[in-house]
């Protein structure tokens, strides 16, 4: 197969088994090494980077959380919705400047230890995770997604990037719209679907059935 064959198939296995990575992480740092504990800066801004580029690709195809949700609790809990408190702006950007606020503080305090420094992040990775846990099984196994304040910024920075072409084949079943992990609906948005919470997870584009729906290029 050819390079993009080869990416394709990495980004699958990536997906499928990267909530593996975010086990380890937790684990080791907590138990043995918390310097690694930094390590989480690059999942954090990550999404932000990429946003301007691919929207919030990152979410969808790379973020460990991200695999965890789909991979373990979608199988779960795979029927419920997302609740509308957790798309609400107020809460949203709340939630953003509470938990980066707490964050600051906490780093404050741990500077200049490297030890110290790591246990922030981890802390924070591992509470978020149990919060994101607990509204995966209660509600949807995204539903923390809807207001991650990573994600928060990059649905900022990400409105009109990589859209999903809606071709004129569609036939508006629906079917997109119930496969989607984030609750979106591309059929009802006419040609192209660019909506900043889109999680570029390609889900929607696999289960139209008139192969109406494709990301541009």
């Amino acid at each position: 197969p050819g390079w993009g064959g080869i990416n394709k198939a990495v980004v699958f296995v990536w997906k499928k088994y990267a909530y593996f990575v975010l086990i380890g992480y937790l684990f080791v740092g907590f138990f043995f090494y918390p310097v690694l504990g930094v390590i989480a800066l690059a999942c954090m801004l990550a999404p932000v980077a990429l946003a301007p580029f691919k929207g919030r690709a990152w979410c969808g195809n790379y973020c460990p959380r991200g695999s965890l949700w789909d991979e373990v609790f979608a199988k779960i809990n795979p029927s419920r919705t997302i609740p509308g408190w957790a798309r609400a702006p107020g809460f949203r950007y709340g939630v953003l400047f509470t938990i980066l606020g707490l964050f600051t503080w906490q780093m404050v305090g741990a500077w200049p230890d490297p030890a110290a420094i790591g246990k922030v992040f981890l802390r924070v990775i591992f509470i978020t995770t149990l919060i994101g846990i607990f509204l995966a099984l209660k509600f949807s196994p995204r539903t923390w997604c809807s207001f991650c304040p990573m994600g928060t910024l990059a649905s900022l920075f990400s409105k009109g990037k990589n859209p999903i072409r809606v071709e004129n084949t569609c036939v508006s079943c629906g079917l997109c719209a119930k496969a989607c992990p984030m609750d979106l609906a591309p059929y009802k948005h006419g040609e192209l679907f660019a909506d900043p919470d889109c999680i570029k997870c390609g889900v929607c584009v696999a289960k139209c059935p008139k192969r109406a729906l494709s990301f541009p290029g």
